[in-house]
């Protein structure tokens, strides 16, 4: 088994709030993959009195521990019972109903010796890279196909499209948005490997046309995760500040042979 992970702040002088986490017990041939990406509220109250990497971290933590030792539970399960682990853990303190609450999108996979599961809810990416050789980009699009004229704009993305019907998920104070989730099962003969990428690092393929989602995994698998945030580092400095969005992104990627 292989596991490597690397992982970089957008900004050196604020905290990263991406969280990766690989587990491999040595109770038998499983593991697991844990990535999230903290969503950065605007600026001005957002109803918690918690940062966003607190809650990664509290969020992390739960799917990392309750995908290992609760294997009779679906990973959707799995992701529910975690948030409401880490909303149990404030919601005395918060407004978790506030639609900037603390929130996070999330990759999760889970693997023994017959088969692999895997979760994505919102815009972070899982690669499968099969035993012949293709790779496959295992995407919760919703983000994509919501209207641009309304991303543009912090407030009517937050009433209209964030944790709505008809919009985006993720993974903030309501277990029930497990369901929204992205959810597989395959055969672990048939998989060569994994990654897992935040968006701040999934812009090598989406924001820079660098290669193709195979060519990306071989970067991974070849040169490691490091040198894939590098080439994004290089390609966001090479460009410079865009006209909307952030030069610079929490950038975090994992690559996993099972």
């Amino acid at each position: 088994m292989r596991m490597e992970i690397a992982t970089a702040p957008g900004d050196p002088d604020r905290p990263n709030e991406d969280f990766v986490s690989t587990a491999a017990p040595a109770s038998g041939q499983g593991g697991t993959l844990v990535v999230l990406d903290g969503v950065t509220p605007p600026s001005g109250d957002y109803g918690c009195r918690h940062t966003v990497p607190w809650f990664t971290a509290r969020l992390g933590g739960a799917l990392g521990e309750l995908s290992v030792s609760r294997t009779d539970l679906t990973l959707r399960e799995v992701l529910s019972h975690a948030i409401r682990r880490t909303a149990d853990a404030h919601r005395q303190l918060c407004d978790l109903s506030h639609a900037r609450t603390p929130q996070a999108t999330v990759v999760l996979a889970r693997w023994d010796e017959t088969r692999i599961e895997y979760l994505v809810l919102s815009d972070s990416v899982l690669l499968v890279e099969h035993v012949d050789g293709g790779v496959e980009a295992v995407l919760d699009d919703r983000l994509d196909r919501a209207p641009r004229e309304v991303l543009r704009s912090t407030d009517a993305t937050d009433t209209t499209l964030r944790n709505k019907e008809g919009g985006f998920f993720t993974a903030a104070a309501d277990p029930e948005v497990s369901a929204r989730a992205v959810t597989g099962v395959l055969p672990r003969a048939g998989v060569r490997s994994l990654a897992a990428l935040t968006d701040g690092a999934s812009r090598w393929v989406e924001r820079f046309r660098s290669g193709t989602w195979a060519e990306c995994l071989d970067v991974l698998a070849k040169q490691g995760p490091q040198t894939l945030i590098d080439q994004v580092r290089a390609a966001e400095h090479a460009q410079g500040r865009p006209a909307s969005g952030k030069q610079h992104d929490d950038a975090t990627a994992a690559y996993v042979i099972p």
